[in-house]
C-alpha cells in the first residue's frame, strides 16, 4: 500500500539477469526450479516470496549468561537488491525466548500463517493499480 515501495515489489518480473552471474536471489537455481514448479504463483508479479532468518541472541551481552532469545526476521525478496536487505524491509515476527529447544513449537503460529499465505493469500491493495487484489506469499 505504499506508493514509495509498490513499484519495486514487482522488480522480480522484470529483472535481466546475467548468464552465470548470481546478483539477487532471483537469480539463483532454488527460485527457477520454484518457478518452474508453481508457474500459476510466479505469474502474478504481485505475489511475495520471503525469506527466514533466525539466530541465538544473548541480550545480556554474557556467555556465563543462561538467558537468551532466538529473533526471527521475516525479508521480501520481491525488492532489488540495494532494498531487500535494508532494516525497513525486515520484519521482525517473532521472538523465541530460551535456549530454542522448543522452536518448532514457537514456530507454529508463523507456518500457520505462512501455509494461510500460501493457500488463499490476503486481500490487499495496490496503490499504484489503484485496485485490491489477493496476495499470496511464500517461504523461499
Amino acid at each position: 500500500m505504499s506508493p514509495r515501495t509498490v513499484e519495486h515489489m514487482t522488480w522480480h518480473q522484470s529483472h535481466d539477469a546475467v548468464d552465470g552471474v548470481m546478483m539477487h536471489s532471483f537469480d539463483g537455481e532454488a527460485w527457477k526450479h520454484f518457478n518452474s514448479l508453481h508457474p500459476y504463483f510466479s505469474a502474478k508479479s504481485r505475489n511475495v516470496h520471503l525469506g527466514l532468518c533466525t539466530d541465538r541472541l544473548n541480550p545480556f551481552r554474557s556467555l556465563a549468561a543462561p538467558y537468551s532469545c532466538w529473533p526471527v526476521i521475516l525479508t521480501v525478496y520481491n525488492l532489488p537488491l540495494g532494498m531487500y536487505m535494508r532494516s525497513e524491509f525486515m520484519f521482525l515476527s517473532t521472538v523465541i525466548p530460551g535456549l530454542g529447544l522448543n522452536i518448532d513449537v514457537c514456530l507454529r503460529p508463523l507456518i500457520d500463517e505462512l501455509t494461510r499465505l500460501w493457500s488463499s493469500g490476503a486481500l490487499t491493495y495496490d496503490i499504484s493499480r489503484k485496485q485490491n487484489f489477493v496476495m499470496k506469499t511464500t517461504l523461499m
